[in-house]
């Protein structure tokens, strides 16, 4: 046998042995415990909603803090998407925050193209990170992960339904992020019509194939909160930062002159179920959604574009750089391909101008020909009045002439007749 040749027993049967006494790899979580704290935590939060639907002030509520946010008009051109990072610390643990706004979402008049700006950035995220998975020389522990891990879908609390940016907006989004949808201002809507609006947006939800996140249900500690959870989406949610005091205590609030709305009331609003759901329960699974799920689609169909495939227990194993050459000479007879066309295409422009300058220039002969006729034309005509100019003149200096001599023969025979006068006087 081959030195390279390995013989794999795919069908052995696995053993299962007891061990004497302890050995020590039951201490192997606690050991990634300690190293995923040294490491730390990223989360990625994308707010999607329009503007002054409280997005910034739910943020704020949600992770008891004040963010930095810069106000926003309505008169945005375009939808524009704003990251901001934040190093936050509980305990001992710490954790990148970066929470992506969408400036300007729904405040256009054409709202057909306000979902394409998300996709874009999602998809960017995606690729920087498949650029630094593909490097040689990698450092994924240490990269700076910008994936979305979970989109909060800020609903207007109108009463009635979705609208059909919505709808458009979370159908294009649900195969790239998790999305969970929340009902912004809740306190503006009575309980009763809460409840229906609820109903009404998860079966116009399903109705349209909206793949919204699921909280997961396999594992058993956290299957029965969990699936109590799933039948409470779409959160209606409450936020504030003012401390109002009710009773003997301070709560966040929102005060007014009827009575105050607490936020962290479970009577009043969802925010209580938001805030457990998304940080304290199913964050790292938020997180494994992305990688597994929709990072590993963007990634299957990017290779695949690029000519990577899996390849059956049957067929051939797959070679590398079997497919980098393949793609290479693809690439070669493309770029030939194209330099052909941009060289017939640089071939039929030049002859366009050629003939076109050739027409310019025979319209330019023309031209000069028409006006060499006028000039010759024009002189001629110049030359004729010149000649009957010259003809009166001599006609007026002969006529000048002979005037002069009858003048002068009248003055020369009216002297005599003088000189007689003068002797008769």
């Amino acid at each position: 046998m081959a030195a390279s040749e390995v013989v794999v027993f795919a069908n052995e049967e696995k053993r299962q042995l007891e061990l004497g006494g302890r050995v020590g790899f039951d201490s192997l979580p606690d050991q990634l415990v300690s190293k995923s704290v040294a490491q730390g935590f990223c989360f990625n939060i994308l707010c999607v909603g329009e503007t002054g639907i409280g997005k910034s002030t739910l943020m704020n509520t949600l992770f008891n803090t004040a963010f930095e946010n810069e106000e926003t008009s309505h008169y945005e051109r375009e939808v524009q998407l704003r990251p901001q990072m934040y190093d936050l610390q509980e305990s001992n643990v710490n954790l990148k925050l970066t929470i992506v706004h969408t400036v300007g979402f729904g405040d256009q008049i054409n709202k057909e193209e306000s979902y394409k700006p998300i996709l874009e950035y999602i998809d960017a995220q995606f690729e920087k990170y498949l650029e630094e998975e593909l490097k040689i020389k990698r450092c994924l522990f240490n990269c700076d992960d910008t994936r979305i891990h979970i989109c909060l879908y800020f609903i207007a609390p109108t009463g009635h339904s979705l609208k059909s940016l919505d709808l458009v907006t979370m159908k294009k989004l649900d195969s790239k992020v998790n999305i969970i949808p929340v009902i912004a201002k809740a306190d503006t809507v009575s309980k009763t019509e809460l409840d229906k609006l609820k109903i009404k947006i998860m079966s116009e939800l399903v109705s349209n194939g909206v793949q919204i996140y699921q909280f997961p249900t396999e594992d058993d500690a956290v299957s029965e909160i969990n699936s109590s959870m799933n039948t409470h989406l779409p959160f209606a949610v409450v936020g504030s930062v003012e401390d109002v005091k009710v009773g003997n205590k301070m709560v966040k609030a929102r005060l007014y002159p009827w009575g105050s709305v607490q936020v962290e009331n479970e009577n009043h609003c969802d925010f209580v179920k938001l805030r457990e759901m998304l940080l304290r329960v199913n964050m790292e699974d938020l997180r494994d959604q992305t990688h597994a799920r929709h990072y590993e689609l963007y990634r299957r169909c990017k290779l695949e574009e690029m000519g990577f495939k899996d390849t059956d227990p049957d067929s051939q194993s797959f070679s590398l750089q079997e497919t980098y050459e393949a793609k290479r000479k693809e690439f070669l007879v493309d770029l030939q391909h194209r330099e052909e066309e941009m060289r017939q295409m640089f071939v039929n422009k030049v002859k366009e101008t050629e003939a076109e300058l050739k027409e310019k220039e025979k319209e330019l002969h023309e031209r000069f020909e028409q006006l060499k006729r006028m000039h010759q034309d024009e002189k001629k005509n110049l030359e004729e009045k010149r000649r009957e100019l010259e003809e009166e003149m001599n006609a007026f200096n002969r006529r000048k002439v002979a005037a002069e001599t009858l003048m002068g023969q009248s003055l020369q025979g009216s002297q005599p007749f003088k000189k007689d006068k003068d002797k008769k006087n």
